[in-house]
């Protein structure tokens, strides 16, 4: 399968079929979480010249390759399966059971879910419409100041009543205790530093001179280097989110090169 380059919430956006885009404008789903769902979704013309806002930073921004996701990539970044499945969801116009991923990858810090949220909310897209509860989540993934997020968040607020204003900062503090970065990046953090343990057998995680090796098609053996498999951005927590805040600091991220994600069974409780 082709890899492609797609534009980063930091998914690293999802790589869905061709028609997508005017798949989901037939199903009930509002312009307005389109818009937001095609800001994770929409398609480099250029795959091969694809670059990120921490690429022209940084350098090369950090890559998952489909040989990754074969590895079990998606395992250790929940965060980035639950979002990646949710947006296959909508895609399948089942939005009910993308929003209960979405949840679940904003369990893990995730802010683009967080965002998504938001708007589903906002517009009734597979929930009761609930602007209170709307903002609450919008001001959670606007919460690392990323200026997307906050213009969002503030938009929002401007056209709601004093009584949902008043709802949605109650709202805002239950979701902080179990959502805000405070929590959720340290839950995220744990799975990230188990599975790079577990894989490595080495309580530092020390990847030396690892190889990886993967079935491929047809039985054919893939394989990749530690060192592309563990890319500091996508296993060191502090680099991690320091990569995401690169992306998103001034607006809309760049793009980045994807592979496709494994689906993988979860007894998570959708919050």
């Amino acid at each position: 399968m082709a890899q492609r380059a797609l534009p980063s919430m930091l998914v690293f956006a999802p790589s869905l079929s061709e028609g997508t885009f005017s798949m989901i404008s037939r199903v009930s789903i509002s312009p307005p979480v389109l818009a937001l769902a095609l800001v994770l979704v929409v398609c480099s013309a250029s795959p091969a010249r694809a670059t990120s806002t921490a690429e022209s930073d940084t350098g090369p921004a950090p890559r998952i390759t489909e040989t990754m996701a074969m590895a079990g990539f998606y395992s250790a970044h929940p965060d980035l399966m639950w979002r990646l499945s949710a947006m296959r969801e909508l895609e399948r116009a089942r939005p009910d059971i993308a929003i209960a991923q979405f949840r679940r990858a904003a369990k893990y810090a995730d802010k683009p879910s967080q965002a998504m949220l938001a708007e589903m909310y906002w517009e009734g897209t597979g929930v009761e419409r609930d602007r209170a509860v709307a903002y609450a989540w919008s001001d959670l993934s606007a919460e690392r100041g990323w200026l997307l997020f906050l213009a969002k968040r503030e938009a929002y607020w401007a056209e709601m009543n004093e009584t949902d204003r008043a709802r949605a900062l109650e709202v805002g503090r239950e979701l902080y205790a179990y959502y805000g970065d405070d929590v959720a990046k340290e839950r995220k953090e744990r799975v990230l530093d188990r599975e790079r343990k577990s894989a490595t057998g080495s309580r530092t995680g020390f990847i030396g001179g690892m190889r990886i090796k993967v079935p491929g098609p047809g039985g054919i053996m893939r394989e990749i280097s530690g060192d592309e498999y563990y890319q500091d951005e996508l296993w060191k927590p502090d680099r991690y989110w320091a990569f995401q805040d690169r992306l998103w600091r001034n607006g809309a991220p760049g793009q980045v090169t994807v592979g496709a994600a494994e689906a993988i069974d979860s007894d998570e409780p959708a919050r």
